[in-house]
């Protein structure tokens, strides 16, 4: 199975009442499970920033705080512009390798499918590809970071 299926299958569960997916074939076995969904007044309110709420459904989950290692002046809310986000938790990489020049710098032009970054997952390298086509504004996480899925890694305008 191709990695922007299983993308599909997991877009697909979160918009459906569906709370526990398995497919198994050859070599391969996969099973995606979420909690039901809970009545809105069982959610509670005013979370304090960067607490997330496991028990809430999957819609309900507020964005991914900004780690620690983030640079200092980023601020999502003031910068404007088509983001990026992680499509996996796993470490970001600029570069090929720690000898190679990064994938793209801030001011570079990108075309949709250029390859903008590696995420190693479970000791696979996972070349994460620009969904858009303009300039690199912003890069929000640093080299080696830890990433969260959905979390937002350039900001192309």
């Amino acid at each position: 199975m191709e990695y922007k299926e299983i993308l599909e299958l997991i877009k697909e569960m979160n918009r459906s009442d569906l709370t526990k997916l398995e497919i198994e074939e050859e070599s391969f076995r996969l099973c995606l499970e979420k909690e039901a969904a809970k009545p809105a007044a069982e959610i509670p309110a005013g979370l304090p920033t960067g607490e997330k709420n496991v028990s809430a459904p999957v819609s309900a989950v507020q964005e991914p705080a900004i780690t620690g290692n983030a640079p200092a002046d980023f601020q999502l809310e003031e910068v404007a512009g088509n983001k990026v986000l992680s499509p996996m938790v796993g470490t970001f990489y600029a570069a090929a390798s720690s000898e190679k020049p990064p994938f793209v710098k801030v001011g570079d032009r990108v075309k949709k499918g250029q390859t903008l970054c590696i995420i190693e997952a479970m000791k696979l390298m996972n070349e994460i590809e620009s969904d858009y086509e303009g300039e690199v504004v912003k890069i929000l996480v640093n080299n080696e970071q830890m990433v969260e899925f959905g979390q937002p890694l350039f900001i192309i305008i």
